[in-house]
């Protein structure tokens, strides 16, 4: 073939290599803009698997680069005169210079063709069979077929400067630094024998009010000196961006995701490669990474694809599917930097646990893994912080608990562990009665290790529910059947009980799930509300009408009489259900409020009816008794509620009296578009517990106790609520204490034999 690479960088040289290294016939061009052996920037960043990678491909270059690299394992984060250091993390520095005159040396010594100072415009003006776009983030060939490539590029929030020092770091360092208009960071590594690299960030905000918009660039570089001098140690900061001048040192990164990565031109193939197809933030250090391994995943698909065409179908599809989990860690850390100001009420152990798990790919056992004594120490700081937040403070001296089996106090009520299990239907009621199923079903979770068992979304009236199976609290005969259900809980457990009102609102009158799922009933439906006219089911569902005064005033006493009705049960929580476009989640959401009285318009406005019930609810409900609201934090459609209106909604039941926001999501309305992953509510958690200032539970696709460690130990949530597990295991909680070799946890003496038998065969 004959190959053109537009752009020099390392993409654009690796998968020349590569390919001459394939095929020695190929004819290989490299076209690069800037002078020979001369770039920009100054350090980039690998990890041990990237190197694994490399030698795989091209032991020659792997070889050359690992003779060239500054390796180190820890990290040190510097937070508020503190420091906090964790090792095992293995990652290696090498100028980029230095790499990109690696790569070119090879690509001289293979064969391929290296062709400096000449700009590319149009690749049509080449003669070539295929031609590989490489040509970076502001990529001219990308622009030029826009409509083949479908990018989005969203400029983000911070302004960050790309500077260096001679001041040599033995860590990976992290420096944050309060300032009165806000609080800045560096990210710190040396790459080199005498140089590191020295990135400086802040968000936008804090940037124009601290004046640095307005300065020279020698009044920029002095402002940084003065405000890291601490890390530099008398050392200056250096820049080789000395052709820009003042603000336009600062830049914004650009977060760059292509729809389509392959533009056929006749029978020429334009294909995207490195920064050009898409961008990971530096700070995880996966930009030249992600270049790098196109390049093998391209050469490769040539190599065992049968022609062009099969090869760059393979390519594209391989490479989405792995640049898309790595950008998508990529954005949690790049909010998390974006956001720090989020995170620093907490002390420095736990601000820099936030930060080391900030991306989510980094776990509390991949922690440990790396340094067991960080993990170790770590873990007994947080348990006792946990056991005094608790009012146990001599409970825990030497010994230590994971994060995820430490106590938690709300109001009177003491839970033993971080553990929950989620409110979920079970359509097992027989006109609102619970019974015999439900005594065992709760029961058995009771017993199963978890420190609070959530009842259903438990219905006010009949007419709430959202099927003819649903259970209530609207009869003194239903209090009666959940009192025997409490009272075996209270009576046969350690475990605590909490049940969930709520009001079906549009989506009642409704088949068990099996029978099909928000279908409506085939007879003996009745009358349905809602904020607004709406049918949950376009065309299918029965269709809700919009709530008068005296429904709203009918409806608030039916909760303040489950209110009352759920205390003389004996329940220990009680949770308010505003969520899944139930009815106080139609008042609260706009795609399903549409009122133009004093309950629709304004987020406030659309709040004051929930807040309304809930306040009389929390009047009824003894007040050494915790109250959560379960809430969703993101409709997941355009014009819906949305994270950012997720904390204001928090705050506004905090201010109410809620103890607890249990942050669920969606439901909302069919047009949903959730992005689903492990611990993908998460985030709501964590904005509204560090945002809002309220306690939060986590749900969503919490499997492991990996991840409730992990949820726990950086403070993105107080509580971890667990559902299917929890279904398909009723003692997932002790289960997962044997699985991680957690020994110290209390079992019903009845199964002692059990626990000893699964904690020896988890341990071999």
């Amino acid at each position: 073939m004959n190959i053109l690479c537009i752009g020099g960088g390392p993409a654009g040289l690796y998968f020349a290599l590569l390919m001459k290294k394939q095929n020695p016939s190929h004819r290989i061009t490299v076209v690069e803009r800037n002078r020979p052996y001369d770039t920009f920037g100054w350090g980039v960043v690998f990890s041990d698997q990237t190197l694994g990678n490399l030698a795989e491909a091209d032991a020659p270059t792997a070889q050359a680069i690992e003779a060239s690299f500054n390796h180190w394992d820890d990290i040190d984060v510097f937070f508020k005169g503190e420091k906090v250091t964790s090792g095992g993390h293995g990652f290696c520095g090498i100028g980029r210079k230095h790499l990109l005159n690696i790569l070119q040396h090879r690509c001289e010594e293979l064969g391929v063709s290296l062709v400096f100072e000449t700009e590319v415009t149009d690749e049509q003006q080449y003669d070539a069979d295929l031609i590989i776009a490489s040509d970076g983030l502001n990529s001219r060939i990308r622009t030029r077929h826009v409509e083949s490539f479908q990018p989005q590029i969203e400029q983000r929030h911070c302004r960050f400067v790309w500077m260096g020092t001679r001041k040599k770091f033995d860590a990976f360092t992290f420096a944050f630094r309060q300032t009165e208009h806000g609080w800045f960071q560096a990210h710190i590594y040396q790459y080199d024998a005498d140089t590191s690299t020295f990135i400086i960030e802040t968000p936008e905000t804090v940037w124009r009010a601290s004046g640095l918009a307005e300065m020279s660039q020698e009044e920029s570089i002095a402002f940084c000196e003065r405000l890291f001098a601490d890390q530099l140690d008398g050392h200056k900061l250096m820049t080789n961006a000395a052709h820009l001048r003042g603000s336009a040192m600062w830049i914004t990164f650009p977060r760059i995701v292509c729809g389509r990565w392959v533009h056929w031109n006749g029978a020429v193939p334009v294909v995207l490669m490195g920064d050009a197809a898409h961008t990971a933030h530096y700070s995880i250090g996966s930009g030249t990474k992600l270049a790098l391994e196109d390049a093998i995943e391209l050469a490769r698909c040539f190599a065992s694809q049968p022609d062009m065409a099969s090869a760059l179908a393979a390519y594209e599809k391989l490479r989405a599917v792995e640049v898309l989990k790595l950008q998508n860690a990529a954005r949690n850390s790049m909010e998390w930097f974006e956001n720090v100001d989020r995170y620093t009420a907490m002390e420095a152990p736990q601000f820099a646990y936030s930060m080391l798990t900030r991306s989510q790919r980094l776990s509390h056992e991949n922690l440990r893994l790396r340094d067991a004594a960080y993990v170790a120490d770590y873990e007994r700081w947080f348990a006792q912080r946990a056991a005094a937040q608790a009012g146990q403070a001599t409970a825990i001296a030497t010994g230590t608990a994971p994060p995820m089996f430490t106590p938690y106090k709300v109001r009177d009520l003491i839970l033993k562990n971080r553990i929950l299990v989620s409110p979920m239907a079970q359509y097992s009621a027989v006109h609102g009665m619970v019974g015999d199923y439900h005594l065992a079903h709760l029961g058995a979770r009771a017993l199963g290790g978890a420190a609070l068992v959530f009842a259903e979304m438990t219905c006010v009236s009949a007419d709430a529910r959202i099927t003819p199976y649903c259970p209530g609290l609207y009869t003194q005969e239903h209090t009666q059947a959940w009192k025997r259900i409490v009272d075996f809980v209270h009576q046969h457990t350690d475990a605590a009980i909490a049940v969930q009102l709520g009001h079906a609102g549009a989506k009642g009158s409704t088949r068990a799930m099996w029978d099909g799922i928000d279908q409506p009933l085939d007879k003996d439906n009745w009358p349905l509300v809602s904020a607004s006219p709406q049918q949950y089911l376009q065309g299918i569902s029965q269709t809700a009408h919009e709530m008068t005064t005296e429904d709203m005033d009918r409806i608030q006493a039916d909760f303040v009489r489950a209110t009352l009705a759920a205390d003389e049960a004996g329940f220990d929580w009680l949770e308010l259900h505003c969520a899944h476009g139930y009815l106080l989640s139609s008042f609260i959401s706009p795609l399903t409020n549409q009122r133009s009285d004093d309950y629709g318009g304004s987020l406030e406005n659309r709040c004051r009816y929930p807040l309304r019930v809930f306040a009389a609810m929390r009047a009824a409900w003894p007040q050494h008794k915790p109250m959560s609201v379960r809430i969703s934090a993101h409709d997941w459609v355009e014009g819906g509620i949305t994270p950012d209106d997720a904390v204001q909604i928090a705050r506004l039941f905090k201010a109410a009296g809620a103890d607890m926001i249990d942050c669920s999501s969606g439901q909302v309305s069919k047009q949903e578009k959730p992005v689903y992953g492990r611990m993908f509510q998460t985030p709501f958690a964590d904005r509204i517990r560090n945002e809002a200032g309220i306690g939060a539970i986590a749900v969503g696709s919490i499997y492991e106790a990996d991840h409730a460690n992990s949820i726990i130990a950086a403070g993105r949530a107080d509580l971890c609520a667990v559902g299917r597990p929890h279904l398909a295991n009723p003692a997932w909680t002790l289960t997962e204490a044997a699985r991680i070799g957690y020994k110290t946890i209390a079992w019903p003496k009845q199964y002692l034999a059990g626990k000893q038998q699964l904690e020896r065969n988890h341990g071999r």
